[in-house]
Formats: C-alpha cells, structure tokens, sequence
C-alpha cells in the first residue's frame, strides 16, 4: 500500500507566499520583482517597502517637502505606537489617510 504525497505530484503550484509576511495567494495578486521573479511581495508589503524606500531616498535630499513627508512619517508613528490605528472610530480614516499619504 503506498501513499500519494504532495512531494510525487508535479502540478505546478497555484499559490505564491510573500517573502514579507507570509501571506499565501494567487501570484497574479503579487507584486514580483523584475530580476528575481520568485520574489513576491503581497500588496500591503509592497507599499510598505515602497514607504522605506521613499524614505532612504529623503534622507539626501532637503527642502519643504521633504519636511514634511517627514513629518507625516513621525505622525504616522506616534499613531502606531498609541495604538489609534485600532480605534473603533478613528482605525478606519487612519487606515483611508495611511494608503494616501506619502
């Protein structure tokens, strides 16, 4: 008697994992990177290291904008830290001006 495992298939797998956090999804649903596509970022992650990017790049750079992107980064942490991002009544606008502010 001899048991069919996952390892004797050869089907193509159908899910892809963000390198990030661990999310499994479809990989149409993940952000690959151009010169090392087996690399997935799920779509929270990928503004996340787009965020830390924007923010390597600043830290050249001056000027009133840069200011306040820098601003809004502390801002941004100091919410985290307090914890309003799970408010009843403010986690949700929090969440609306964290995907639209820089």
């Amino acid at each position: 008697m001899t048991a069919v495992t996952a390892v004797a298939t050869n089907e193509p797998s159908r899910r892809s994992e963000c390198w990030c956090c661990g999310l499994i999804e479809d990989p149409a649903r993940l952000v690959h990177l151009g010169n090392h596509p087996e690399v997935a970022l799920c779509p929270r992650c990928a503004r996340w290291a787009a965020r830390q990017a924007k923010q390597i790049e600043d830290l050249t750079r001056t000027g009133p904008l840069v200011r306040v992107r820098d601003r809004l980064r502390l801002a941004r942490q100091q919410v985290i830290q307090r914890g309003w991002h799970r408010n009843r009544w403010l986690g949700r606008p929090l969440g609306w001006l964290g995907k639209h502010l820089p």
